[in-house]
């Protein structure tokens, strides 16, 4: 299933972005589309690594909470003196 979606850019970003797509995918008919759909797949990937990022930077600045105190080192390794 395809979706039609418009927008609107400026005329330096689109003829930048057109000679890109030329230079690199050819032309041709869909060549447009598929660089769009590549560059929104692109935007999409960042956005989500992104907030896995942050998820993961609050989760070491809150720190994990192991064990129930702390122990001497006779107690972590059972010696007996």
């Amino acid at each position: 299933c395809m979706a039609t979606i418009t927008i609107n850019v400026d005329n330096e970003t689109e003829l930048k972005f057109r000679e890109v797509v030329a230079k690199e995918k050819g032309i041709g008919k869909g060549k447009l589309g598929e660089a769009v759909k590549e560059a929104l797949d692109k935007w999409i990937e960042d956005k989500q690594q992104n907030e896995i990022r942050k998820r993961q930077l609050e989760l070491l600045k809150k720190g994990l909470a192991i064990g129930a105190g702390k122990f001497s080192r006779d107690e972590l390794y059972g010696r007996k003196y």
